[in-house]
């Protein structure tokens, strides 16, 4: 599993206090599990915060807003995705526009890529496992 150095965790956790709008639309969407796929936000992955990861399917995704286009930032995104994919690490980037506009669409994307990269029995096994007390069929 990605992770990284204390410094980068507490950043992780402040980062999850102060998302921006687009990454709230997206985690409010995600965190519901879409296709059977648990993601977590601002994960930390060695010196770098991905906005959401999915470590099933090892696929980080982006919300790219204004501030990416800006200074040393384009520079610095590109080291991450060159280090993540050392580390079998695909990495998806969507613009705050398209968050916004077309969430639904967004997800769909993103769903498509894990299912993609994700293990070839997901499907069959889609789903939180069951209660105990419940039978399975």
């Amino acid at each position: 599993m990605l992770s990284g150095p204390r410094k980068t965790v507490t950043k992780a956790r402040q980062l999850r206090r102060t998302m921006t709008w687009p990454e709230v639309i997206l985690w409010r969407r995600l965190r519901q599990r879409p296709g059977g796929f648990k993601f977590r936000r601002q994960h930390p992955a060695g010196a770098f915060i991905l906005d959401f990861y999915c470590a099933e399917a090892r696929l980080a995704i982006e919300v790219d807003g204004m501030a990416h286009d800006m200074g040393g930032r384009p520079a610095r995104d590109d080291n991450r995705a060159r280090w993540l994919d050392e580390q079998g690490v695909a990495t998806l980037r969507f613009s705050a526009g398209e968050m916004t506009k077309l969430p639904d669409g967004v997800v769909e994307s993103i769903i498509a890529a894990c299912l993609e990269r994700g293990d070839p029995l997901h499907q069959l096994s889609a789903g939180p496992p069951p209660r105990s007390g419940e039978e399975t069929l």
